[in-house]
């Protein structure tokens, strides 16, 4: 009779050891599992991280570049209102007679100087002067026809008459020159 209890004994035994094997099973699978999602927010956070990194990283170029293009042409609409008191000048200094020129030497002088200073200002400030040629080849880039208009001896699209110098803010056109185009001459 005591056979039975030792097997009854032997088999409590090895159920509650089968039990315990299969608790700690459950429990390691529980743990990879919950291993598995830990790993799964790591790598989630990790590539939310790197994205965060990679804004900020863009934005910072963004404001580099933001404040590069402020500093080059933020003065640009100054620029542009400074461009009719240079074409003044201009016009003034070369509708000048030779009986002006002696009469008002003194005026036209102060006009030269502040000319050639409004031109060191516009140099200083990366404004470049377009001065096309008459006979030059028109580029719609850096030129605006005004008009167009058929002569003899020219090449279609040459120009004819330049009616106002175009200027340049660094690698920005702040106003192209207006010029007069040959078109094809009548035969």
């Amino acid at each position: 009779m005591a056979e039975p209890k030792d097997e009854d004994f032997l088999d409590n035994i090895a159920t509650a050891e089968a039990e315990e094997l299969a608790d700690e099973i459950a429990e390691f699978s529980d743990e990879a599992l919950e291993l598995d999602e830990l790993r799964a927010e790591r790598d989630d956070y990790k590539d939310k991280f790197m994205r965060a990194l990679a804004d900020a990283e863009n934005a910072r170029k963004r404001g580099d570049k933001a404040r590069r293009d402020a500093e080059q042409y933020g003065g640009s609409k100054l620029a542009r209102d400074m461009l009719p008191v240079y074409d003044n000048m201009k016009r003034a200094l070369e509708a000048a007679t030779d009986e002006q020129k002696e009469v008002a030497a003194g005026l036209l002088e102060g006009v030269e100087l502040t000319m050639r200073a409004l031109k060191d200002v516009f140099q200083k400030h990366g404004i470049e002067v377009i001065t096309p040629e008459v006979g030059d080849r028109f580029d719609p880039n850096i030129h605006e026809a005004m008009f167009e208009a058929p002569v003899p001896g020219t090449k279609a699209g040459d120009i004819i008459q330049v009616s106002a110098e175009g200027f340049m803010l660094h690698d920005r056109l702040l106003r192209p020159a207006q010029v007069g185009v040959s078109s094809t001459p009548a035969s």
